[in-house]
């Protein structure tokens, strides 16, 4: 069986904590102390969401990327 590749989204919480979610997958969050921590939840989650495959757990939307846009502050 091929390694499937899924996209990833990390985040850095005002603790310091990081948070990653797969997109592919409705509720496919995790965290850890470290990224590599994180990573390794978060691949076990995706491995539960494979085995459970049910269409509740694949989101419809389709992971496109991430942008950035500039807000300027009010004055």
């Amino acid at each position: 069986m091929n390694n499937q590749h899924f996209p990833v989204i990390v985040e850095l919480d005002e603790d310091g904590m990081f948070i990653v979610s797969c997109p592919t997958f409705r509720g496919c969050h995790s965290f850890g102390k470290t990224l590599e921590e994180a990573m390794s939840n978060l691949r076990d989650v995706i491995e539960m969401c494979l085995e459970e495959r049910g269409e509740g757990f694949i989101s419809t939307n389709t992971f496109v990327g991430v942008r950035d846009i500039e807000v300027l502050p009010h004055a």
